[in-house]
């Protein structure tokens, strides 16, 4: 019963309080030249966009496009916002190549391709360094202050007079810059212990590694389901795109999100009632004869609670039809209603790299999409959900000292 209750809860909390707005990438350019010619101001507009959920991709030409039409900082900051939470979705389809799609032959050599080169030059790639500049972007909590080993400080969004809480839409937060290994192109975990206190300070942390193309590659292979999907532009360049769903037992995406609240309860509570006041509480019964409690229960609640879980995922493989090169990769992890995170898009992005003399294709920015119920199944919580996005770009790639 109880876990009907809590499946239940999530359902409701998870259901936002106020209505997106659903627009196309074309829409969201009108609506900004019509705020515009109506001469709303910045903060007026970057209000509006934060009620904005877009159905396409918001690719960075179209977004070159429209940043023109935005009042301010605030406006720029949302549009922002807004590329990021559409980055796995299929942009518009004025966007898409007009090639018919290759015939089953074709397709299946490009694929071909694609797993030599991933099985091959990709798992062959050397240990290596590089620096990871983050910004964090999320709702339901003020920027913060203080930026304690981060790049930049966040600054406090403003909105007008009236509008709902800024703060229960997404928005910067704050920046940080890491060195970080990686291994045959995959992003290792530290070996040193964050000490960051994570759901404490009203934020979480993703602590398991980006999604590794190899071992995507072969859960889609023994899944057998990669499949056509469609040509797509990227960098100006064609890619061939395929779809995959790996059901649970395929799967070896492991998700580990820090920090979800345990609450325990220590000490007795004793109750009574007016004829059995004086007896159970003595002098610290209520006057007038009343009922109550007496005793030493108390609550606390530690935020040491990390969700670990294997879970099914589907997603999309971008494949230069010429030489087999992986351009993108998009992952997409499927969760129980009742789990304490609820979604975790993210997209990977692979380009030439200069490392030294060598040249190598590399992850080159990262954007995660993640949904939590911060406050897990304690029902203690100010706010009920907690979107936070990731913008990861990695730079000063080298080799990993021996």
């Amino acid at each position: 019963m109880k876990h009907l209750v809590w499946i239940f809860a999530v359902l409701m909390l998870a259901s936002p309080a106020w209505a997106a707005k659903k627009l196309t990438v074309q829409q969201l350019k009108d609506q900004l030249v019509n705020l515009q010619q109506d001469r709303k101001t910045d903060v007026e507009v970057a209000a509006e966009l934060k009620q904005v959920e877009l159905t396409e991709e918001l690719t960075r030409a179209d977004l070159n496009k429209i940043v023109d039409f935005a009042p301010g900082k605030h406006t720029i900051e949302q549009i922002y916002v807004l590329e990021a939470r559409s980055a796995v979705l299929p942009p518009p389809a004025t966007n898409l190549p007009a090639t018919p799609a290759p015939d089953a032959a074709a397709q299946t050599a490009i694929l071909d391709k694609a797993v030599e080169y991933t099985t091959k030059s990709y798992a062959q790639l050397p240990h290596l360094t590089a620096t990871k500049t983050t910004l964090r972007f999320q709702d339901n909590m003020a920027a913060i202050a203080a930026c304690s080993g981060l790049v930049g400080c966040a600054k406090d969004v403003v909105t007008t007079p009236g509008f709902s809480n800024w703060a229960s839409f997404v928005h910067f937060i704050s920046s940080a810059e890491t060195p970080v290994v990686s291994e045959h192109g995959t992003e290792t975990m530290p070996s040193h212990k964050d000490k960051t206190p994570w759901g404490a300070n009203g934020m979480i942390t993703f602590q398991g590694s980006d999604s590794s193309l190899g071992v995507v590659f072969q859960d889609a292979q023994a899944a057998g389901s990669i499949q056509w999907l469609r040509w797509e532009l990227i960098n100006g360049k064609r890619a061939a795109v395929y779809s995959f769903n790996v059901p649970v037992t395929n799967s070896r995406l492991a998700v580990e999100a820090c920090c979800f609240p345990k609450s325990t309860q220590i000490g007795v509570a004793r109750f009574y009632n007016s004829f059995d006041a004086y007896n159970v509480a003595g002098c610290e019964a209520a006057p007038g004869g009343a009922g109550g409690a007496t005793g030493n229960f108390q609550t606390n609640t530690s935020y040491d609670q990390h969700f670990k879980a294997t879970v099914p995922y589907h997603g999309e493989i971008f494949v230069d039809p010429e030489t087999g090169i992986v351009v993108r990769l998009i992952t997409q992890a499927e969760f129980k209603v009742s789990d304490e995170v609820q979604q975790e898009d993210q997209r990977i992005d692979y380009g030439p790299v200069k490392v030294g003399v060598n040249a190598m294709v590399l992850p080159v920015k990262t954007v995660l999409n993640t949904v939590v119920a911060p406050n897990g199944d304690i029902g203690a919580a100010r706010f009920t959900t907690r979107r936070t996005l990731f913008i990861s770009e990695y730079k000063n790639y080298q080799p990993a000292a021996r």
